[in-house]
């Protein structure tokens, strides 16, 4: 594979050119109910090429047929010379890099068979059906991939990667009467089959879960402080705030633009946000992104103040900052873009009881169920929530919806916790019609003032 790209790339007559191959083998098994609702395993092979006219723009070339390389990248060279960009495009400078990386897993989800798998997560569906009379429908779902990554560009750089995942998700639907609720929990990682079992407790905490919302009521709407947990925390800042940290999007955006400039305040000191794809066992993690670029600890908001953004080579030559190594892309069918990796709020000094100690009245909201952002402006739902009363977590409610301006709230955040946590969840994030790609998320419990919250 090595010698049949690097003939291909001596080839170009690009000014810079990139290959990326995969070839991938996944296997996914889902119930509906008391239904097996399906159960494939697939194999996939394709590359990318990309070759840029600095004067012109980028060309890019997909394919399946690996035999015909040498022909895809002059393809993807004579697209790149009807290419219109508005001016010259430079690349961030990378080092020149040769790697092969191995996987390692305890238990390799490639050698066990589809019965086991399908074994595995109906015994979660039946626990989940088994919970309550009340529980109507479920879904449950198993899902594994191995990639092998090559990636080799013109700059002489060339890398092996074997990237695993497993997910498993479970959702649990009950009804009492016209009252319909229900609760999900997942979680995912690079990791093999061991990750995937044992995960009972998992689906009984999403069928109890959404028994419990059965029972507790809408919440009256207004403005209260709102302690957040670690998924919601985690959630928010990667939603409200990291898409917002991606330079494509700042760069093309003249509001957003005005918004994300470096040395802005942003939160109080107590407040730091980074992303980092070098976090073991995230993920979001890999050692280079999709453009070779190593991966690394990135500062985005440091004692409060906006001192980072995430970066392609080619935004960060436009905004004269550093490479970070967020070039991604969710699979050789597309050309990577500027993407989070293991986006999270550090951890602070601020215990729990602490926290909501002095809340006279108030909302523990946890987990997260959809949202949307718009610019600075955001919406989210909480998965549950419970009422704080003179200091005391009280009643469960449910219909919570925090909406907001970012900065406001981000300002408002004057408590963050000492019990920092990485979520393992099983989704992903979606971009430029590029979804879902494996992120990560991480957050300490945070205390946020005056937030206004949708219900009765």
């Amino acid at each position: 594979m090595r010698d049949k790209i690097q003939a291909a790339l001596k080839l170009s007559k690009a000014d810079y050119t990139e290959i990326r191959i995969e070839e991938k083998e996944s296997a996914r098994i889902s119930y509906q109910g008391r239904d097996l609702e399906n159960a494939n395993a697939v194999i996939d092979k394709g590359g990318v090429v990309r070759c840029l006219s600095r004067k012109h723009g980028w060309g890019v070339a997909t394919f399946n047929n690996l035999d015909d390389l040498k022909n895809k990248v002059e393809q993807a060279y004579q697209c790149a010379l009807v290419a219109q960009s508005e001016e010259p495009i430079e690349l961030g400078p990378i080092e020149v890099i040769e790697e092969h990386i191995q996987a390692v897993m305890k238990h390799d989800f490639r050698d066990v068979s589809m019965a086991a798998k399908k074994a595995l997560v109906e015994n979660y569906n039946n626990i989940l059906l088994g919970s309550s009379d009340k529980i109507i429908d479920t879904n449950s779902v198993y899902v594994d991939s191995f990639s092998h990554v090559y990636f080799a560009n013109s700059e002489g750089t060339y890398i092996e990667e074997e990237r695993p995942s497993v997910v498993v998700a479970t959702t649990a639907i009950a009804r009492d009467g016209d009252n319909v609720q229900q609760s999900h929990e997942s979680c995912g990682g690079p990791f093999g089959f061991e990750f995937a079992q044992d995960k009972e407790e998992m689906a009984r905490t999403a069928a109890r879960r959404a028994v419990e919302l059965l029972g507790a009521k809408s919440v009256v709407g207004g403005q209260y402080p709102v302690v957040a947990d670690q998924m919601l925390a985690g959630v928010f800042i990667h939603e409200a705030f990291g898409h917002l940290s991606e330079s494509d999007f700042v760069y093309e955006n003249p509001k957003a633009k005005e918004m994300m400039v470096l040395g802005r305040r942003f939160g109080r000191d107590i407040l730091n946000v980074y992303d980092d794809g070098t976090i073991p066992g995230q993920r979001g993690t890999h050692r280079f992104d999709d453009e070779g670029t190593p991966t690394r600890h990135n500062d985005l908001i440091k004692d409060g103040i906006l001192v980072g953004r995430l970066h392609s080579r080619e935004t960060a030559a436009k905004m004269d900052e550093k490479v970070t190594g967020n070039a991604r892309a969710v699979s050789y069918r597309f050309p990577p873009i500027v993407r989070m990796t293991n986006t999270a709020i550090e951890n602070g000094t601020t215990s729990f009881q602490d926290m909501i100690k002095d809340i006279k009245l108030g909302i523990y909201a946890c987990d997260a169920y959809g949202g949307e952002t718009m610019l600075e402006n955001f919406s989210f739902s909480s998965g549950y929530a419970y009422m704080i009363r003179d200091g005391r977590i009280a009643e469960m409610v449910k219909d919570v919806i925090l909406s907001g301006n970012l900065f406001t709230t981000l300002q408002n955040i004057d408590a963050i916790g000492n019990d920092f946590k990485w979520l393992a969840v099983g989704g992903g994030c979606g971009k430029g019609k590029q979804a879902p790609l494996p992120v990560g998320m991480g957050a300490p419990h945070i205390r946020i003032q005056n937030v206004v919250i949708g219900g009765q």
